[in-house]
């Protein structure tokens, strides 16, 4: 069991959603949703891009000085630079990147911001495993490929690689990188379609160690989580987050909960039991959670649920 950290309480936290798999223009905001502005000439700009993929900018604010940094990076090579671009989201005020998991749909955009970083010893941090070179194979029978970052290509970009299997502090302290989550739920098995490519051949790689999930600690409210994918597990990973700071209160969660298809949709009603049980006061569920475990969160939380979009900036303070 992994030993508590002390995680330091921030003012304000804000999660800018720079890559989703859906946006909607016209989605009404409020103090705590800020949608992506339009203008009168919004036809004329660039547009923003939804993909099958996902990234977050976090910006934590204490005592009046902000620092942010990019959890995941998408999946096209251009998707996350150009949406940033027309959020006019400046990658140099990136004090670090954070890498969820090693799933093609949450790296592939490394390369371009890195470029246009340039040289300047960015700080990635990983889990060991998110090298590993997977496929997945799905009950039709449909296989495709998920590779891993570029070592070789992160160090030519000149990126300071950092391997952790355990929690790791960012920001001053104010940042929380799970590492590793324990597994302690009995109907979160994992990613079964998975399969590692090693020395003997492919072997299963249920359990995909590497993902990780981001936390902070808001003033008088609790603990905002972000999940890429929660392949550990959404209610494993709030748990452990829940372990790891001594901070019972989950005030929001935000990401991707795996729970589409035929492998996972019959754990959604014990997954929507546990989080209002858990009873966060924001839910943004995104990316691949599913069309189904969507619309069951937003009719069994009604009062927490935000819809996501690409360009939605969540103020919570």
């Amino acid at each position: 069991m992994s030993e508590q950290v002390t995680l330091m309480p921030v003012d304000n936290v804000d999660v800018t959603i720079l890559v989703d798999n859906s946006v909607d223009v016209l989605l009404p905001g409020n103090e705590m949703v800020r949608r992506a502005p339009l203008a009168i000439n919004w036809t004329e700009r660039e547009q923003l891009i939804a993909e099958h993929g996902y990234a977050l900018l976090l910006t934590v604010v204490s005592n009046g000085q902000r620092a942010s940094l990019l959890y995941d990076a998408g999946l096209g090579r251009n998707t996350l630079l150009h949406n940033m671009d027309v959020l006019e989201v400046r990658p140099a005020d990136l004090r670090a990147i954070v890498l969820s998991h090693g799933h093609a749909d949450h790296h592939g955009g490394l390369e371009g911001i890195v470029r246009r970083l340039g040289k300047r010893g960015l700080p990635l941090l990983l889990h060991p495993d998110a090298w590993r070179y997977r496929r997945i194979i799905f009950p039709t029978g449909t296989e495709i490929h998920m590779p891993p970052p570029s070592h070789a290509d992160l160090d030519r970009e000149g990126v300071t690689i950092i391997e952790e299997r355990g929690p790791s502090l960012l920001l001053d302290g104010t940042v929380l990188v799970t590492g590793q989550v324990e597994r302690i739920t009995d109907f979160e098995k994992g990613f079964p379609l998975q399969q590692a490519r090693t020395e003997h051949g492919w072997e299963p790689d249920i359990w995909v160690w590497d993902d990780q999930a981001i936390v902070c600690h808001l003033k008088n409210r609790g603990l905002v989580v972000l999940s890429s994918c929660s392949h550990a597990g959404v209610i494993n990973i709030l748990q452990h987050a829940r372990r790891l700071t001594g901070i019972e209160t989950v005030y929001a969660f935000v990401g991707g909960l795996h729970l589409s298809g035929a492998v996972f949709e019959p754990i959604i009603p014990r997954t929507i039991a546990e989080l209002q049980a858990i009873g966060p006061s924001v839910i943004v569920p995104g990316h691949c959670t599913g069309w189904r475990a969507t619309h069951e969160l937003a009719r069994a939380l009604p009062a927490a649920y935000i819809q996501t979009s690409v360009g939605t900036t969540l103020h919570f303070a």
